[in-house]
Protein backbone atom coordinates (compact mmCIF):
# COMPACT_ATOMS: atom_id res chain seq x y z
CA UNK A 1 0.00 0.00 0.00
CA UNK A 2 2.83 2.37 0.87
CA UNK A 3 4.36 1.74 -2.55
CA UNK A 4 1.12 2.81 -4.32
CA UNK A 5 1.01 6.09 -2.33
CA UNK A 6 4.58 6.91 -3.34
CA UNK A 7 3.83 6.13 -6.99
CA UNK A 8 0.59 8.18 -6.89
CA UNK A 9 2.36 11.13 -5.23
CA UNK A 10 5.17 10.96 -7.82
CA UNK A 11 2.63 10.84 -10.66
CA UNK A 12 0.72 13.84 -9.26
CA UNK A 13 3.90 15.90 -8.76
CA UNK A 14 5.09 15.01 -12.26
CA UNK A 15 1.75 16.16 -13.69
CA UNK A 16 1.90 19.41 -11.66
CA UNK A 17 5.41 20.21 -12.93
CA UNK A 18 4.44 19.36 -16.50
CA UNK A 19 1.29 21.49 -16.38
CA UNK A 20 3.03 24.41 -14.70
CA UNK A 21 5.74 24.24 -17.34
CA UNK A 22 3.08 24.40 -20.06
CA UNK A 23 1.31 27.24 -18.29
CA UNK A 24 4.56 29.17 -18.09
CA UNK A 25 5.22 28.66 -21.78
CA UNK A 26 1.65 29.67 -22.62
CA UNK A 27 1.78 32.89 -20.62
CA UNK A 28 5.07 33.96 -22.19
CA UNK A 29 3.60 33.34 -25.65
CA UNK A 30 0.54 35.44 -24.72
CA UNK A 31 2.76 38.33 -23.63
CA UNK A 32 4.18 38.68 -27.14
CA UNK A 33 1.62 41.03 -28.68
CA UNK A 34 0.97 40.98 -32.38
CA UNK A 35 1.53 44.34 -34.06
CA UNK A 36 -1.64 46.12 -35.13
CA UNK A 37 -1.91 47.04 -38.82
CA UNK A 38 -1.15 50.66 -39.71
CA UNK A 39 -4.13 50.97 -42.01
CA UNK A 40 -7.82 50.55 -41.16
CA UNK A 41 -7.09 50.76 -37.42
CA UNK A 42 -8.58 53.37 -35.09
CA UNK A 43 -5.52 55.09 -33.58
CA UNK A 44 -6.30 57.15 -30.45
CA UNK A 45 -3.84 59.96 -29.71
CA UNK A 46 -2.35 59.47 -26.23
CA UNK A 47 0.73 61.73 -26.28
CA UNK A 48 2.30 64.56 -28.26
CA UNK A 49 6.05 64.89 -27.72
CA UNK A 50 5.72 62.63 -24.65
CA UNK A 51 3.06 64.88 -23.05
CA UNK A 52 -0.31 63.16 -22.36
CA UNK A 53 -3.15 64.57 -24.43
CA UNK A 54 -6.33 65.91 -22.80
CA UNK A 55 -9.83 64.63 -23.50
CA UNK A 56 -12.59 67.14 -22.85
CA UNK A 57 -16.07 66.01 -21.78
CA UNK A 58 -18.53 66.21 -24.64
CA UNK A 59 -15.80 66.23 -27.30
CA UNK A 60 -14.42 63.38 -29.39
CA UNK A 61 -11.02 62.02 -28.49
CA UNK A 62 -8.23 62.92 -30.90
CA UNK A 63 -7.70 60.01 -33.30
CA UNK A 64 -6.93 59.01 -36.87
CA UNK A 65 -7.86 56.14 -39.17
CA UNK A 66 -5.80 55.54 -42.30
CA UNK A 67 -8.26 54.16 -44.85
CA UNK A 68 -6.68 52.04 -47.59
CA UNK A 69 -9.33 53.09 -50.07
CA UNK A 70 -7.99 56.20 -51.85
CA UNK A 71 -5.26 56.57 -49.15
CA UNK A 72 -7.49 58.86 -47.10
CA UNK A 73 -7.00 59.79 -43.45
CA UNK A 74 -10.01 60.63 -41.28
CA UNK A 75 -10.40 61.31 -37.59
CA UNK A 76 -10.72 64.03 -35.01
CA UNK A 77 -8.43 66.68 -33.59
CA UNK A 78 -10.20 66.41 -30.25
CA UNK A 79 -12.69 69.05 -31.36
CA UNK A 80 -13.08 69.16 -35.14
CA UNK A 81 -13.28 66.40 -37.71
CA UNK A 82 -10.06 65.80 -39.63
CA UNK A 83 -9.65 64.60 -43.20
CA UNK A 84 -6.89 64.45 -45.78
CA UNK A 85 -4.48 62.19 -47.62
CA UNK A 86 -1.54 60.03 -46.60
CA UNK A 87 1.20 58.00 -48.21
CA UNK A 88 3.48 55.39 -46.66
CA UNK A 89 5.92 52.59 -47.17
CA UNK A 90 7.64 50.30 -44.66
CA UNK A 91 9.44 53.17 -42.91
CA UNK A 92 8.04 56.45 -44.18
CA UNK A 93 4.66 58.08 -43.58
CA UNK A 94 3.43 61.49 -44.63
CA UNK A 95 0.17 63.43 -44.58
CA UNK A 96 -1.06 65.96 -47.11
CA UNK A 97 -4.00 68.22 -47.87
CA UNK A 98 -5.21 68.04 -44.26
CA UNK A 99 -8.44 69.89 -43.53
CA UNK A 100 -10.78 70.20 -40.56
CA UNK A 101 -14.30 71.34 -39.88
CA UNK A 102 -14.44 74.82 -38.33
CA UNK A 103 -16.19 74.55 -34.96
CA UNK A 104 -14.84 76.79 -32.19
CA UNK A 105 -12.76 74.84 -29.67
CA UNK A 106 -12.31 75.78 -26.00
CA UNK A 107 -8.82 76.56 -24.55
CA UNK A 108 -6.81 73.37 -24.15
CA UNK A 109 -8.68 71.62 -26.98
CA UNK A 110 -7.79 74.46 -29.37
CA UNK A 111 -4.15 74.03 -28.35
CA UNK A 112 -4.36 70.26 -28.82
CA UNK A 113 -5.89 70.70 -32.26
CA UNK A 114 -3.19 73.15 -33.37
CA UNK A 115 -0.38 70.94 -32.01
CA UNK A 116 -1.85 67.71 -33.44
CA UNK A 117 -2.21 69.22 -36.93
CA UNK A 118 1.32 70.65 -36.79
CA UNK A 119 2.62 67.22 -35.71
CA UNK A 120 0.86 65.43 -38.57
CA UNK A 121 2.44 67.89 -41.00
CA UNK A 122 5.91 67.10 -39.55
CA UNK A 123 5.59 63.29 -39.62
CA UNK A 124 7.95 61.41 -41.91
CA UNK A 125 8.26 57.99 -40.21
CA UNK A 126 6.32 55.47 -38.20
CA UNK A 127 6.75 52.39 -36.03
CA UNK A 128 4.26 49.98 -34.49
CA UNK A 129 4.96 47.87 -31.42
CA UNK A 130 1.95 45.84 -30.36
CA UNK A 131 -0.94 48.29 -29.97
CA UNK A 132 1.23 51.43 -30.02
CA UNK A 133 1.89 53.55 -33.11
CA UNK A 134 4.73 56.07 -32.86
CA UNK A 135 4.87 58.89 -35.39
CA UNK A 136 8.40 60.21 -35.96
CA UNK A 137 10.18 63.13 -37.59
CA UNK A 138 12.97 62.86 -40.19
CA UNK A 139 15.59 62.22 -37.47
CA UNK A 140 13.53 59.38 -35.95
CA UNK A 141 12.48 61.37 -32.86
CA UNK A 142 9.04 60.59 -31.45
CA UNK A 143 6.44 63.25 -32.26
CA UNK A 144 3.28 61.45 -31.17
CA UNK A 145 2.13 58.18 -29.64
CA UNK A 146 -1.21 56.60 -30.51
CA UNK A 147 -2.89 53.43 -29.27
CA UNK A 148 -5.07 51.04 -31.25
CA UNK A 149 -8.68 50.94 -30.10
CA UNK A 150 -11.02 48.19 -31.24
CA UNK A 151 -14.56 49.43 -31.72
CA UNK A 152 -17.14 46.73 -31.17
Amino acid sequence: MKHNRVMTWAAVMSAVFTLSGCAGAQSSADSQAVDEPLENTYWKLVALEDQPTPVVDGKREAHIVLHTQDSRVAGSTGCNRLMGEYHHDEQELGFGRLATTRMACPGEVATLERDFLATLNDVSGWQIEGKTLTLMDEQGASLARLEAVHLY
